[in-house]
């Protein structure tokens, strides 16, 4: 079946980074654009990036230039290398295939602290 399951967040401290990762199963991993999504107590699910099937990226305004989406589809993973991080920054990560909104995983929490 369709499976999402994200890993490596934690508790970090402000101007630290944190690398995230997603495996997927159950799809044409290739054939599919991914995004991460994060979400804020209290708040919507936003988009932070997608990266397309041949790897072109986009971001949302929040984390241009800190964050970075990249794949691997032999390995059938999506990763979040995130610099830089903020206090604003905590959520609770997902990825998921750009556009589909099904599926979710139980996503991985993402703490920046003092």
């Amino acid at each position: 079946q369709v499976q999402f399951v994200e890993s490596g967040g934690g508790l970090v401290q402000p101007g630290g980074s944190l690398r995230l990762s997603c495996a997927a199963s159950g799809i044409v991993f290739s054939q599919i654009a991914m995004g991460w999504y994060r979400q804020a107590p209290g708040e919507q699910r936003e988009l932070v990036a997608t990266v397309s099937r041949g790897g072109s990226t986009n971001y949302a305004n929040s984390v241009r230039g800190r964050f970075t989406i990249s794949r691997d589809n032999a390995k059938n993973t999506v990763y979040l290398q995130m610099n830089s991080l903020k206090p604003e920054d905590t959520a609770v990560y997902y990825c998921n295939p750009d556009g589909w909104g099904v599926y979710w995983g139980q996503g991985t929490q993402v703490t920046v602290s003092s």
